[in-house]
């Protein structure tokens, strides 16, 4: 299969987790012998900020402008599958000229799906316009549940289907290194998260003293009042991943106010942390426990109350963190995405094909 991705980013993982989702997703993709491209918009954030060159498991291409891609037009044009993502500059006008120019199947991948429908509902069509949508033969989603049936009926889909984020097991696994922190949090500042770092963490930190805290990511305000046992860590690159869970007793899982609304919206950091054998204490939502049982596999924690709890409770941490990996050893690598994106593109070719032949006939028989 030739594949032609064009994503917000691949080449970064600066302020965005769709780098890492990209990474895991089409290494694991060109595993199974498939030919990819992925066009990524040249911008000075992420130049500034590259933490891969040139990967071996796609051809990564740079343009400037929209108006560049035409460069790549025959490579759109013979593509037996082009994916646009979500939070792509110029993503309506970058969508309209996949329409137009590609014979194969075309898709939208929205990793962020709550994000984008709140958009859509406020007339905001940054990177997705509800006309678009129809034209795209697959709508992946980060999203699943009851999300994938409201995206079909409002905006008339032919095709939607989960595509969480995943873990790329080689790259994700347990070390034996000393823990450095007895709870830590992985990324980027975001608004409506940070009332939710403040509740799970930072009020912890300041009623458990005795107990070392650590945030990374970049973002995040000159006027946060850190409790000196908080270490900071602006950026983190993905290399440095496994390590940073394995230095932690337990790390936290932090979900977007739109994403907790739709539920099932699951973060890659718990598919991350947990092929570490790192337990999670995440917010609550709904369809979480489709994905880790509560308890056993992981932690759910509504207040601060529960988390300085479980931080001094008898530890059965690495217990849950080891229940957690085997999870997702079964069911959430990235090599059980890149079959799931193969199925969902075979399948969304033949509904083409139907849909062609449909036509065709409904032409001869007038």
């Amino acid at each position: 299969m030739k594949l032609v991705v064009l994503g917000l980013s691949l080449s970064s993982s600066w302020g965005n987790g769709h780098a890492t989702t990209y990474r895991a997703l089409l290494k694991a993709f060109a595993k199974r012998g498939h030919d990819i491209v992925f066009l990524e918009r040249d911008v000075p954030w992420y130049r500034g900020h590259r933490d891969i060159a040139e990967p071996e498991y796609c051809r990564l291409e740079f343009y400037s402008a929209f108006e560049e891609l035409d460069r790549w037009d025959p490579q759109i044009r013979r593509a037996d599958a082009i994916i646009v993502g979500s939070y792509v500059p110029q993503g309506v006008e970058v969508g309209e000229y996949v329409h137009r120019h590609s014979s194969g199947v075309t898709a939208f991948y929205d990793i962020d799906t709550p994000v984008t429908l709140a958009k859509l509902a406020r007339g905001d069509f940054e990177y997705l316009s509800p006309d678009l949508i129809p034209g795209y033969n697959l709508y992946l989603s980060f999203t699943g549940g009851p999300t994938l049936e409201r995206i079909q009926e409002l905006y008339d889909s032919p095709m939607t289907r989960a595509l969480y984020c995943s873990v790329d097991a080689d790259s994700y696994a347990p070390l034996h290194v000393p823990k450095r922190w007895d709870l830590s949090y992985l990324g980027t500042y975001s608004k409506d998260r940070q009332p939710a770092l403040e509740r799970l963490l930072i009020e912890p930190a300041r009623r458990l003293q005795h107990l070392k805290f650590c945030v990374a990511g970049p973002q995040y305000p000159d006027g946060i009042e850190w409790p000196e046992n908080v270490e900071r860590i602006d950026h983190l690159p993905p290399a440095a991943h496994p390590q940073f869970y394995a230095a932690s007793r337990y790390t936290l899982n932090i979900t977007r106010a739109d994403m907790i609304a739709a539920g099932w919206s699951p973060s890659v950091r718990l598919f991350e942390a947990a092929a570490c054998a790192t337990p999670v204490i995440s917010d609550r939502w709904d369809g979480i426990d489709s994905l880790f049982e509560p308890g056993r596999e992981i932690i759910l924690a509504d207040s601060k109350d529960d988390v300085i709890a479980r931080l001094s409770c008898d530890d059965d941490a690495a217990t849950i963190g080891w229940a957690a990996r085997e999870r997702i050893l079964a069911g959430h690598t990235a090599d059980h995405r890149a079959a799931e994106l193969e199925s969902y593109i075979d399948e969304a070719t033949q509904m083409k094909g139907v849909h062609v032949v449909d036509a065709a006939q409904m032409t001869a028989a007038g």
